[in-house]
């Protein structure tokens, strides 16, 4: 399969591989979110999920692909950096403010600042109307933005600090998005690199979850958390994994943009699964930043 894929790269079924592997990314993302987001404190759903995707990762990163080149240690640890500051950051954000709140803003800024990110490392350039398609895209995000700070009543006290951390977030989404983009181009399997990346990724957050759980004073309990990492876990796989293909397969800030569609499933999640009030006027700018990124699609 490893062959197949690397065959398709910078061809015509390469482009349209990838860019139904973004949509797959971009629902399965809202999703990831939202289990992170959902009931449980959001430290303790990341620790469950990375310990799963690592434990689910381990057996294919040691017996089953390639042993990764001596090239690619060093780049496995910056992604390891990268991912663990860019975690920090979304629980701190998400245990701040709502999902419908979060969400947007990190997807939205963190496309954005990947479509710099592939120009400066990539020399990817986007036409004038993928320009226009990314002013649509920023003029959703920061009119959801600023309907959140005049209207949203709850947790208002930590509204600007959450927004703050959901910029941050976003220049880490896209961070790791040129990255990653790199390291599994670097690799000379593709399999490679996402095993390994997993298993490395998973590592602290369940030490750290684990810590924070023992510290609480009415701790949930232990089987649904797993069970949600367990969920999470695979999630993981065919979100990271399908948008990381699909960096090595066409122009990263293409999939990066389209990526951000999942903002309209986010909405839809966080109104009818986490029982967020979102209302029309948030729907209608949460449509506006996907409709940015169909533009930037189709621009191209």
């Amino acid at each position: 399969m490893s062959a197949w894929l690397i065959s398709l790269e910078g061809t015509e079924a390469g482009h349209t591989l990838a860019l139904a592997l973004a949509v797959l990314a971009a629902f399965l993302h809202a999703v990831f979110g939202a289990l992170q987001k959902g009931r449980h404190d959001p430290w303790l759903s990341r620790g469950a999920i990375d310990g799963s995707y690592a434990l689910m990762a381990a057996p294919f990163a040691f017996f089953v692909v390639p042993w990764p080149a001596p090239h690619m240690w060093p780049i496995f640890a910056g992604a390891f950096v990268i991912h663990l500051v860019y975690k920090f950051l979304q629980a701190m954000a998400y245990s701040r403010s709502a999902y419908t709140v979060v969400y947007p803003v990190v997807r939205g800024t963190g496309s954005l600042f990947a479509v710099i990110g592939a120009y400066l490392i990539f020399g990817e350039r986007f036409t004038a109307t993928q320009w226009l398609g990314m002013a649509v895209l920023l003029a959703g995000i920061f009119g959801l933005a600023i309907y959140n700070l005049i209207y949203l009543t709850a947790a208002r006290d930590t509204l600007p600090a959450a927004l703050g951390l959901a910029v941050a977030t976003g220049l880490f989404v896209a961070l790791y998005t040129t990255y990653d983009a790199y390291g599994i181009r670097a690799a000379a399997d593709p399999f490679t690199f996402l095993a390994w990346f997993f298993f490395i990724d998973g590592l602290v957050f369940p030490v750290l979850a684990t810590l924070r759980w023992r510290a609480m004073a009415a701790p949930p309990s232990v089987g649904p958390l797993l069970a949600r990492g367990v969920i999470g876990g695979v999630v993981a796989f065919f979100s990271f994994g399908s948008i990381m293909l699909a960096t090595r397969l066409d122009k990263v800030g293409e999939a990066a943009v389209l990526r951000e569609t999942s903002t309209v499933s986010a909405a839809l999640i966080g109104w009818l699964v986490l029982r967020e009030t979102v209302g029309p006027r948030r729907i209608a700018l949460m449509a506006l930043i996907a409709l940015g990124a169909v533009i930037v699609e189709f621009g191209g």
